[in-house]
């Protein structure tokens, strides 16, 4: 089959309007053969070109599609295409931001956590972060005005001390700096002779360091021996003790035993006492007359006789 010059003319005039169309979209940055979803917003004023972009987190997930002026609200409204693999809640956020110190903005998707997701041709709330060059242009009649205080500041606290140091007087920094110099100059004279002195009592000073290492390490055998010597043991039985005779002391007190009735029997205590004196006696007959005793198997009886008043102060 023979192809006519005109169908041929015509099939190369397509294909290179075709080309042509497919170069320019690729070098605007845009895919003839891939789809996006298209969401709108809307600002008070325009900031942004067709070739502005739209990121998530710093990385760039579509572009500005369209950019047109709305009469009836008197704002600017904007359309932006993402991938299709983004997906966030309809109540996310829409943020103009300045993208470089150069002022090109950008759009940046904050996501919400909440909400159901956003379709294709939702309308998403927007807002607007300053940037830093617009910042600096609002407040540089403020920065200024500071910035000439801070130097006549400045050149006021120069000229204070350039006439501290000019001056002579007691008040100067030049005789601060002098006797600050000669105080330092006494403690260095201070601190060579104490090293001169730990120098020539060198010998005396490691004498008794070690004897404070001695002494530490007897004081180190000593403490294990008293640990050795189980001293809660003793503290224990010496405190059984003392409740012993705490409970001996008690049963004395109420006169109980032998040695409770002596101390607590009134009648008891006078027999030994009235005992004791006759005994007493008995002695003191024997000493006066001890014929008597040595005939005390005898038949003859000798009576006895009270001792008189004079031999009981001899005796």
């Amino acid at each position: 089959m023979k192809i006519s010059r005109e169908i041929k003319t015509a099939v190369l005039v397509l294909s290179g309007i075709a080309l042509f169309l497919y170069l320019f979209t690729y070098l605007k940055g845009e895919d003839l053969f891939s789809n996006s979803n298209t969401y709108y917003t809307e600002f008070d004023y325009n900031a942004l070109t067709l070739s502005s972009g739209v990121t998530v987190k710093g990385n760039k997930i579509g572009k500005i599609e369209d950019i047109k002026y709305d009469f009836e609200s008197g704002k600017t409204r904007v359309a932006f295409s993402v991938t299709p693999e983004l997906k966030f809640s309809k109540n996310s956020i829409v943020r103009l931001y300045q993208d470089g110190l150069m002022g090109g903005n950008a759009l940046a998707i904050i996501e919400a956590s909440d909400g159901a997701m956003a379709t294709s041709g939702d309308f998403i709330k927007s807002e607007v972060k300053p940037g830093m060059i617009s910042s600096l242009e609002k407040n540089f009649s403020g920065i200024s005005e500071d910035l000439g205080s801070t130097l006549r500041s400045s050149d006021s606290l120069i000229n204070n001390l350039n006439a501290m140091v000019v001056d002579e007087s007691g008040d100067g920094l030049k005789q601060t700096i002098a006797e600050l110099n000669a105080t330092l100059k006494s403690f260095k004279t201070v601190a060579l002779n104490a090293n001169k002195l730990i120098n020539q009592n060198d010998e005396k000073i490691a004498s008794l360091l070690d004897s404070f290492e001695k002494t530490s390490g007897e004081l180190a055998i000593f403490t294990k021996s008293l640990n050795e010597a189980d001293i809660s043991k003793t503290v224990k039985d010496l405190d059984a003790m003392v409740l012993k005779f705490t409970a001996l002391a008690s049963s004395l007190e109420a006169g109980e035993g032998s040695l409770g009735k002596l101390l607590k029997d009134q009648t008891l205590y006078d027999n030994l006492e009235a005992a004791t004196k006759e005994m007493e006696l008995l002695l003191l007959d024997i000493k006066l007359h001890p014929a008597r005793y040595r005939r005390i198997l005898s038949k003859k009886e000798i009576p006895y006789e009270e001792p008189t008043e004079a031999e009981l102060n001899n005796n």
